[in-house]
């Protein structure tokens, strides 16, 4: 991948994060993350997605960051054997004066993605997905076992982040075996002898300024430290299928995982129940969307206040 860094400061000069696609140079909103943005802008180059990140204050910060993504990921390939999607960091800046950071990463096609795929595929191919993401985190989740309390790694396996690899053409069946390929590395979330080696702080940034005092001291540690905790990522990403509109999918799951778990002698590897599930998504569900509402009453703020608001939000979010 090579990216003209300067065609895009050229964007990141004209770029509105309240209407993206109505720019110069114009961008279409791919996805949404906490502290990122999935931006596809074919006027550089429409093979490739542009994970805006605004969160950073100065040069150290963009430093530490880019270290600890590349040694996350070599973990990730090198140790662990996760197969993950090749990612650039490019660094421009910000109209504000503050640097903005890009991951840049191939476009991958949208019937590999796997919370699109689940909508085309039979039910036995849906659970052979499935079953595919339930051994890549096997994988990580070894790796965490044997190196716990010194070197772990922390994982999302949301369904949304990830794509099967060796699926090319979407008229055929899926290949066997299948590869899930994980894409959302733009989170580095790695723990050295206990301590999270990510800046929490970097999370804040894109809280609104009202709120940040209460999301450190209430939410924060929970947020890093689920993506650590086997029982709670897979509890996690089946509770996700209530917002894929794929409801029906999770009793099959839940039985599905609660097998894999207990073949495992991994931490955290209790069964999954139904009401915990359902638990889980309404109370995640709730706080996303009180604190998208938020986030939007401090975009207006910063609006009143004559200063940028750097960060994309979405409209809506379905859940």
């Amino acid at each position: 991948m090579t990216v003209d860094q300067t065609r895009l400061q050229e964007f990141e000069d004209q770029f509105d994060p309240r209407r993206p696609e109505n720019g110069r140079i114009p961008a279409q909103v791919l996805g949404f993350g906490e502290i990122s943005a999935v931006l596809s802008i074919p006027d550089l180059d429409d093979g490739l997605a542009f994970k805006r990140m605004p969160m950073f204050e100065n040069e150290a910060e963009v430093t530490a960051y880019t270290a600890l993504y590349r040694e996350e990921m070599a973990l990730l390939e090198e140790e662990v054997g996760l197969n993950v999607a090749a990612g650039e960091l490019v660094q421009v800046m910000g109209g504000n004066g503050r640097p903005v950071l890009y991951l840049i990463q191939p476009k991958l096609p949208a019937h590999t993605i796997v919370h699109k795929a689940i909508h085309t595929l039979s039910a036995e191919e849906e659970m052979e997905v499935f079953a595919a993401v339930l051994r890549e985190i096997r994988q990580l989740f070894t790796f965490n076992q044997t190196h716990q309390g010194q070197l772990e790694i922390g994982l999302d396996a949301q369904l949304s982040n990830w794509a099967i690899a060796n699926w090319e053409n979407p008229a055929t069946p899926l290949p066997d075996p299948i590869q899930p390929i994980y894409f959302d590395t733009n989170t580095p979330l790695l723990q050295k002898n206990g301590v999270e080696q990510l800046d929490p702080e970097l999370f804040l940034r894109s809280a609104p300024s009202f709120l940040v005092p209460i999301v450190r001291h209430f939410f924060l540690e929970d947020v890093l430290t689920r993506y650590y905790n086997l029982h709670l990522v897979i509890t996690d990403l089946i509770a996700n299928l209530y917002k894929e509109q794929r409801a029906d999918l999770v009793p099959v799951c839940i039985a599905q995982a609660n097998t894999f778990l207990a073949e495992t002698d991994l931490p955290h590897n209790q069964p999954i129940t139904a009401k915990e599930v359902q638990a889980y998504y309404r109370e995640d569900a709730f706080i996303w969307r009180l604190y998208l509402s938020l986030r939007k009453t401090d975009r207006a703020l910063y609006r009143l206040r004559g200063k940028p608001y750097p960060y994309v939000l979405p409209e809506k979010i379905q859940r």
